[in-house]
């Protein structure tokens, strides 16, 4: 929901930073690798109750998680044939958003693992995700061979839908689980709640876009 708006913002200081890599010999699918490798060290920290340890390193892998982008942007090979650009773009978004939903189900079966009496509301929530992230996925899978793009997210690999529930909001909550533990149970039905209106949504849009 938040997604579009805040790219202007997120995307400013990231591009500097990419900028200062440019020419360092840094990729993108290393950056996304570093990201991966701060989400599974939070999610160790949260299955070890190092709650402010785990939300460091969460905010650590959410910086790699757009900086990927940025710097994709800034080190595309200079080669004379544009399918190898769009190739390694290609797989460049499948390592993003592989790293990506791994990531977010990780922290919370970690957190269900530190804390096993939270378990049943956490598995509703990866639940959730796994709704979002199918009606996400299967919208781009279909936008692709229908030709739509879009870029209000900025560029990506492929066509992002909106919603209640995006990156920013889930971030905020993962967040919020770190600093307020004892209250996951809520903020998981509530969060869980928007998810399943996100999916709901999602299809709704499929079945206007596609039927």
């Amino acid at each position: 929901m938040f997604d579009a708006r805040l790219r202007p913002l997120i995307d400013k200081p990231l591009n500097a930073v990419a900028r200062q890599l440019s020419g360092s010999g840094i990729t993108p699918n290393m950056v996304t690798g570093l990201g991966f490798v701060f989400g599974l060290l939070a999610a160790a920290a949260l299955a070890f109750r190092l709650d402010h340890i785990a939300l460091g390193l969460i905010l650590l892998s959410r910086i790699m998680d757009g900086l990927d982008g940025a710097v994709a942007r800034h080190t595309q090979p200079r080669s004379r044939h544009a399918g190898s650009k769009s190739q390694e773009s290609d797989l460049g978004g499948y390592y993003d958003i592989v790293a990506d939903f791994l990531f977010y189900s990780g922290i919370i079966l970690a957190f269900a693992i530190g804390r096993p009496e939270h378990a049943l509301m956490a598995a509703f929530l990866i639940f959730c995700f796994v709704g979002t992230g199918s009606s996400f996925l299967a919208y781009a899978i279909i936008a692709a061979k229908t030709g739509r793009n879009h870029e209000k997210q900025g560029k990506k690999s492929f066509y992002y839908l909106t919603g209640i529930t995006e990156g920013s909001e889930t971030i905020f909550v993962l967040v919020l689980i770190c600093v307020f533990p004892q209250w996951f149970n809520h903020i998981a039905a509530i969060f869980g709640a928007l998810c399943v209106l996100t999916t709901i949504g999602r299809v709704m849009q499929a079945r206007r876009d596609f039927g």
